[in-house]
């Protein structure tokens, strides 16, 4: 670990004013201490920023909002959130150990770093680690690795599972920084990686994110998150399903499914919900939608497996959030 100077932000105000170059807000801590100790990240600053106001979850008629530093076990075990939307109680219950839930931040969730072996390891090339080195993973070990959204710099999967649920749902991210306030669409604030995959996202040197806010419909109660992975113990998707359909007399009126797993962002799938919508509710129906799941896809050398397995996930998590009350 590289030598650091440690600060606690007391207010919004100054942890805004510290979040200069050269500086990392911390939370929870969960990534970004690891990074650190692996050499990955080598902050010159890390301020702490527990001790700001972002913890409430607030439930309103029209919409659902999540302070940035809520922990994820909060937000999971909330009454309304699992009732209202349980496509993201899922997906945090399933996203990680109870230890490290009990201390990650809903915000830190969101930024987490790739889970790539080859960017956690310093002695392999890493476009993201080091812009121009080359990506390792492209000719190496790559089973793990994304099919949607790469590019000749990287293919490393996005971490998050609670990112795909909320990418499903239309969340928006509430940022604040020097200039005020505003509101960025989940979908809008990840980037893919094309040449620049260092520039993993839209937040902007000195703001924080303070609140995630989701609307609250319909298709949002009638909703689930399906991980596939190497074992049910805490692992990291080979891809993933967050479903929500509003379904009325045996007919699918609105859809939205998004996966993990399997794209460099969280990978919404639009073709699968324009074959959904207006369809009946049933088997051929499901099976129609999976097929277009891997729309664009792009396999490395050992994961082609999973063009059929996304197909599969799909359509089995489809009949399953159909099948609920």
């Amino acid at each position: 670990m590289y030598p650091f100077t440690f600060a606690k932000a007391v207010d919004e105000s100054g942890a805004l004013s510290a979040g200069t170059a050269g500086a990392r807000y911390v939370a929870g801590g969960t990534t970004l201490i690891d990074l650190m100790r692996e050499t990955v990240e080598r902050p010159e600053r890390v301020i702490d920023i527990n001790a700001l106001p972002y913890r409430d979850i607030d439930l309103q008629r029209t919409r659902l909002r999540v302070g940035s530093l809520v922990r994820m076990t909060d937000m999971a075990a909330h009454p309304g959130v699992r009732e209202q939307f349980p496509v993201l109680s899922q997906a945090l219950e399933l996203s990680a150990s109870a230890q490290l839930r009990n201390m990650a931040s809903i915000g830190g969730n969101l930024l987490q770093r790739p889970r790539c072996l080859y960017f956690r390891d310093v002695s392999a090339a890493c476009n993201r680690r080091t812009p121009g080195a080359g990506c390792s993973a492209i000719g190496g070990h790559n089973r793990t690795h994304a099919i949607l959204g790469t590019s000749d710099a990287c293919v490393a999967t996005h971490p998050s599972d609670l990112a795909v649920a909320l990418i499903a749902l239309d969340a928006v991210l509430i940022v604040r920084g020097p200039d005020g306030e505003s509101m960025v669409p989940l979908a809008d604030f990840y980037r893919q990686p094309g040449s620049t995959p260092d520039r993993e996202n839209n937040l902007a040197e000195g703001h924080l994110i303070v609140a995630i806010e989701v609307p609250v419909t319909p298709e949002a109660r009638r909703s689930g998150y399906l991980k596939v992975r190497d074992r049910e113990s805490y692992e990291f998707a080979l891809t993933s399903v967050a479903a929500a359909m509003d379904i009325r007399n045996g007919s699918i009126r609105i859809a939205r499914v998004a996966a993990g797993g399997v794209g460099t962002v969280p990978w919404r799938l639009p073709a699968v919900e324009r074959a959904l919508a207006g369809r009946p509710a049933n088997a051929a129906t499901w099976r129609a939608a999976a097929a277009l799941a891997a729309e664009g896809a792009r396999p490395l050398s050992d994961n082609t497996f999973k063009v059929p397995l996304l197909q599969r996930a799909v359509e089995r998590q489809l009949a399953t959030v159909a099948g609920l009350s």
